[in-house]
């Protein structure tokens, strides 16, 4: 894949022997329908770096979402690691390699950030947890992504809620911006509540305010983000597949991010689902580095994990 700039003109590695805090690398697919063509989600991880290089330069300027500059005076401690290569026809070799590459960069120390692709990356990235448990999940997404299988496939774009909470390295789950109707029937959502999911409407946050989704998060737990650009309005993203009103304001998932980095630790984030050939004028690629922006501060301003 030809790669643009890194993310934020961030270096690929730090000098003198740093270690970096927070790790960035991108993943175009993880287990494709074959009767699907997904080849354009591979492109969301460098519309997403093309889209934050105006901000390249502004690094050490006062950024009004996060209350200061981005690493809030300490040096630059976050790297982008380009892209790891995926197949559409190699579902199995995909899911490795995403698992392996996010166990690299928790044995590092560091906060794995990846970049997708289609929505199926966040079950081998999650998975990539298995020896960091107990972890909580919050998914940021109009669907509840709970299909067992779909074309034979039990590992695709409909099924990474389903197959994380099979994980037992997995503490509980929070489903956040659900809204109008998806691929889930009767049947996935009794099973998502035999698991103990628990559902946050797009309207209960409407009306209620992010803590409706946070308070199901328990304080000092260890929490992955798994955010869908479906999960927010297409007001302000656009470039998805399935377009769905009533979705989170940008503010809203900040304040999500934000909020979740007071009450618990995050210990990685994924963000999949931007499809660039529907977005309008690069809207999505500018709303997904912002939320990527809010996102490395609120781990940076996190205290060190032991």
């Amino acid at each position: 894949m030809t790669e643009t700039a890194r993310f934020l003109g961030l270096p690929e590695r730090l000098s003198d022997g740093l270690r970096p805090r927070v790790v960035i690398f991108g993943a175009g697919h993880g287990s494709t329908y074959p009767a699907k063509d997904s080849s354009a989600y591979a492109l969301a991880a460098n519309a997403i770096r093309a889209a934050s290089q105006e901000d390249a330069p502004l690094l050490q300027n006062w950024d009004f979402d996060l209350g200061g500059p981005l690493f809030s005076g300490v040096p630059v401690c976050c790297v982008d690691h380009g892209n790891i290569s995926t197949d559409m026809r190699d579902n199995a070799g995909n899911r490795a390699r995403i698992e392996a590459k996010t166990r690299e960069i928790l044995t590092q120390g560091a906060v794995p950030v990846l970049l997708g692709g289609d929505d199926s990356v966040p079950i081998p990235f999650i998975s990539g947890f298995a020896d960091r448990g107990p972890v909580w999940v919050l998914q940021i997404d109009a669907h509840i992504d709970w299909r067992h299988e779909v074309e034979g496939e039990l590992y695709g774009y409909s099924s990474p809620m389903r197959r994380v909470s099979e994980m037992p390295h997995i503490a509980g789950i929070v489903q956040a911006g659900l809204r109008a109707v998806g691929s889930a029937g009767l049947d996935e959502i009794k099973a998502a509540q035999r698991y103990g999911s628990r559902f946050v409407t797009a309207r209960e946050i409407h009306a209620e305010g992010v803590e409706a989704a946070l308070r199901h998060i328990p304080e000092g737990s260890r929490t992955v983000v798994t955010l869908d650009c479906d999960g927010l309005d297409p007001s302000v993203m656009p470039g998805v597949a399935a377009r769905t009103p009533g979705g989170l304001t940008y503010t809203q998932v900040i304040d999500l991010i934000a909020g979740l980095g007071r009450r618990s630790t995050i210990a990685g984030f994924d963000l999949v689902e931007l499809y660039p050939p529907a977005d309008i004028d690069g809207l999505s690629a500018l709303t997904a580095a912002r939320m990527l922006v809010n996102a490395i501060g609120t781990i940076i301003r996190q205290p060190i994990s032991k």
